[in-house]
């Protein structure tokens, strides 16, 4: 079900951005605050949002926990916390400098094991939140029975023959399928597959063993469609079954590809097949820098859909443990796939517009919620390891930069003088500032 009634309302975009950015500050800053609270640092305040105060209340601990009204970011004021430290901040922070208890309760008097733990434990929870999403849509969904197993039969313009749900595939074309765990002679079984609109399967059915015909394994279906593509601006929706490329008949997800990829960015267009009717779209393909699994870049034409399945396969529930892995194995690829990225960019191995800023952002929130609550949810996920792994980056100003900090204090037994950490600071911010311009103009000049 759809979170948003359609994709492309600026009102709607912007919600979607504002509460995915949300909960996402509230996670990480909630990991600064209940590590700080645990290592015996008192927190002042918890604001999710800048500027005038639209909520606040204070717990029985006298932190402030408070709504304000520009919702692009959040804080936690720490006791003593020098970044805030100002006019009636820095007598207080003066009048505790000789009462050993109540400086121990302050970022500033705290041993430099709790400052650590306290500032990485943002990003970390930020990495948590992405796990247990994962984990949870894992465990959710299922994973698909082995052998591979009908669940429902999609909509097709082809009609389903034989199959039927609860059918075990065991061979396809005289040809027997190897396990979805093998995924290289599993792909391989495919892609020798003929492009026929109807193949031979032979299926277990209540203990007997028959031959049916069925539609191609992998018809060229619309499972899934990328935000900001060509299939998005084209109108195009999930559940399309595309069955002609100029005119040629296709009944296989690798033709559309094929003709993507071959056609160096040239207009196609398409016949599409939808809940019975015919609709006929033209787009045109863009450049995409895709991450391979050695590490690097490879770029491609796309259209920005992802196939699936003739039908929806048969799942069974993974164990907790097994899910759990899962959600690190994909936390871990994106966190991979971004150090790359920003590796390909820097060296000019593939285009800085690979970089978004707030207004893609928001675009891709927008289009995420518009594709329903999964894969908005799948999305903050995304986002929120993303986030993570930026505020780890030691820059001054972010997380990963006072880590430094911390680290050089613990090896020379004292912290950077107060004039270092001015001009780093002030570095940190520029350098910050700077990269949120240039995402942004990315946003605005990128194709």
């Amino acid at each position: 079900m759809a979170l948003i009634p359609q994709f492309g309302g600026l009102i709607w975009t912007i919600a979607a951005f504002i509460l995915a950015l949300s909960v996402i500050v509230a996670i990480h800053e909630y990991g600064h605050y209940i590590v700080g609270r645990w290592s015996g640092i008192h927190a002042d305040v918890f604001s999710i949002g800048f500027g005038p105060i639209l909520y606040s209340r204070y717990d029985k601990r006298g932190t402030r926990w408070q709504i304000a009204a520009l919702p692009f970011g959040g804080y936690v004021k720490f006791a003593g916390d020098a970044n805030a430290a100002s006019g009636k901040d820095a007598t207080a922070m003066a009048e505790v400098q000789d009462d050993p208890e109540r400086l121990r309760a302050t970022m500033h008097g705290a041993p430099l094991w709790a400052r650590a733990a306290t500032v990485a434990a943002g990003p970390i929870f930020n990495f948590a939140l992405s796990i247990l999403v994962f984990a949870a849509v894992m465990l959710t969904n299922g994973v698909s029975k082995d052998p591979l197993t009908v669940g429902e039969m999609r909509a097709l313009p082809v009609a389903a023959g034989g199959l039927q749900s609860g059918d075990e595939i065991l061979s396809i074309n005289g040809g027997e399928l190897p396990s979805t765990e093998e995924d290289e002679a599993y792909r391989d079984f495919v892609d020798e597959l003929p492009y026929d609109p109807v193949l031979t399967y032979d299926v277990r059915r209540d203990d007997r063993i028959i031959s049916v015909d069925g539609p191609y394994m992998f018809p060229p279906l619309v499972n899934g469609l990328s935000p900001q593509s060509a299939a998005i601006r084209a109108g195009m929706e999930q559940g399309d079954v595309i069955t002609a490329i100029d005119g040629r008949p296709i009944y296989a997800f690798d033709e559309l590809k094929t003709a993507v990829e071959g056609g160096n960015g040239a207009t196609l267009d398409l016949t599409i097949w939808r809940n019975g009717e015919t609709v006929d779209v033209s787009l045109t393909p863009k450049r995409v820098d895709e991450p391979q699994p050695d590490g690097g870049f490879e770029t491609q034409w796309r259209i920005g859909i992802a196939g699936g399945l003739a039908f929806e396969p048969a799942t069974e529930s993974p164990g907790v443990v097994e899910a759990l892995s899962g959600g690190v194995q994909q936390t871990w690829r994106i966190i991979n796939g971004s150090l790359s990225g920003l590796g390909h960019m820097i060296t000019g191995a593939i285009s800085t517009c690979n970089l978004s800023g707030p207004i893609g952002i928001a675009q891709t929130s927008g289009a995420m919620a518009s594709q329903g609550a999964e894969n908005f949810i799948w999305f903050i996920a995304v986002l929120s390891t993303a986030v993570g792994l930026l505020n780890l980056f030691p820059v001054p100003a972010l997380d990963g930069g006072h880590l430094v900090f911390y680290a050089y204090e613990a090896v020379s037994g004292k912290p950077p003088s107060d004039k270092a950490l001015r001009v780093l600071m002030t570095f940190g911010l520029a350098t910050v500032l700077t990269l949120m311009l240039f995402a942004l103009g990315n946003d605005i000049f990128c194709p």
